[in-house]
Formats: structure tokens, C-alpha cells, sequence
């Protein structure tokens, strides 16, 4: 579990690739206090496990089924990633609930600033947009950022100078696809709404006064 309060920006050493796979090499600096083989590391939003870590730098392997969902497919050797840990217990929760499951990708639309923010849209299919509500939660590429505002097909955030400066996002280009998380508590929501057998109905919720 994550916060989406990104810890450090990486730089992609290097890829080995296989069939429909693939296997990162990360060199970073301010994880490696407690960062264990095993670990849960963020990458663009991206929960990987460090397989391997050495002076510097740790190794993940990237499965075929998570190359088709991210963005970590059109990575290259020095490009920058979003890092973070996962959290711990009894530590400030700044963000919101991230799982580093990645819902999806969308396509960044314009970056334009506004005085001392920069607005980001994005374009993205119904099915991540269908859970993206205005002032709600949202990752992007693992940043926990607020929505700014929704219409048909997109959604929009503005960043703050920190965010600017301690993310890749303002290094992001228009046409770039981008890691999407959507609020986890709005798919359980939903989930749990169906009319399926145990699920919370409209008869459910009236037999017991709501």
C-alpha cells in the first residue's frame, strides 16, 4: 500500500527485455535506507518488488500482464521515474489510499500553466473515467493529485510548485501516455451496490431504514 507522496525521482538504468516482459534496473538514493530484497517499490505508480538490490540501484521484474495495463513498456535507459516505498504503519498518510494496481493508461491532452500551477488533462476510456470524480482522489504515474475537473472522455488536475519539481510529471509531454489509478473506495463502492446475491440493494437498504 501506498500514499502517492513520491519519495524521489529514479533514473532507469537498464532494461532487459523478453518476449512480453521485461526486467528494470532502478539507481536512486533516498530509498535505500531500509529497502529490503522482497520490498514493495512504486515505480511511475507502479507496484514492483525489488528481486535484486545493489549499490544504488534495485532490479524488478515486470510480468507480460502488467506491461499490457502500464506505461513501463515505452521506458528507456536514463528516462526519470516516480519512486516511492510502500508505507508504513504509523507514518503520516499525505496522500490518499494507493494500491499500485494500475487501472489503466490515458493520454495527456495539454499542460498549461496558471499563475503558479500547471494544469494537466488527460483523455482516458470510460472505464477509468467512470470512477474519476471532481475533487475526488487520483494517481498519476503515482502521484497523488486532487481532480480539478471531469467531462466526457477526461479529467483534469493542477499541480502545485512541489509537485512540479519533485515528480517527473512536468517532464511529461503532450501525447505521453500516463499510469492511471482511480480511488479504490469508488470501485468497492460499486462492487458491493450490484444487485448480486448478498450485494446491498435498494430493497436492502430500505428493509433497514436508509
Amino acid at each position: 500500500m501506498f500514499t502517492g507522496i513520491i519519495e524521489e525521482k529514479g533514473i532507469v538504468e537498464r532494461i532487459v527485455r523478453g518476449e512480453r516482459s521485461c526486467r528494470l534496473t532502478i539507481r536512486a538514493e533516498r530509498i535505500f535506507d531500509d529497502l529490503r530484497l522482497g520490498d514493495s517499490v512504486a515505480v511511475n505508480g507502479v507496484c514492483l518488488t525489488a528481486a535484486e538490490i545493489g549499490a544504488g540501484s534495485f532490479t524488478a521484474d515486470v510480468m507480460a500482464e502488467t506491461m499490457r495495463r502500464t506505461s513501463l513498456g515505452s521506458l528507456a535507459p536514463g528516462v526519470c521515474v516516480n519512486l516511492e516505498r510502500a508505507m508504513q504503519m504509523g507514518g503520516r498518510f499525505g496522500g490518499h489510499i494507493v494500491s499500485g494496481h494500475i487501472d489503466g493508461t490515458g493520454t495527456i491532452l495539454s499542460m498549461i500553466r496558471e499563475d503558479n500551477a500547471i494544469w494537466i488533462r488527460i483523455a482516458a476510456e470510460e472505464s477509468i473515467t467512470r470512477y474519476i470524480v471532481e475533487k475526488g482522489s487520483v494517481a498519476l504515474d503515482g502521484v497523488s493529485l486532487t481532480v480539478a475537473e471531469v467531462s466526457r472522455g477526461e479529467f483534469a488536475v493542477s499541480i502545485i510548485p512541489h509537485t512540479a519539481s519533485e515528480t517527473t510529471l512536468t517532464e511529461r509531454k503532450t501525447g505521453d501516455k500516463i499510469n492511471i489509478e482511480c480511488d479504490i473506495i469508488g470501485k468497492y463502492v460499486e462492487k458491493l451496490s450490484k444487485p448480486l446475491s448478498g450485494g446491498i440493494t435498494e430493497e436492502f437498504l430500505k428493509k433497514y431504514g436508509f
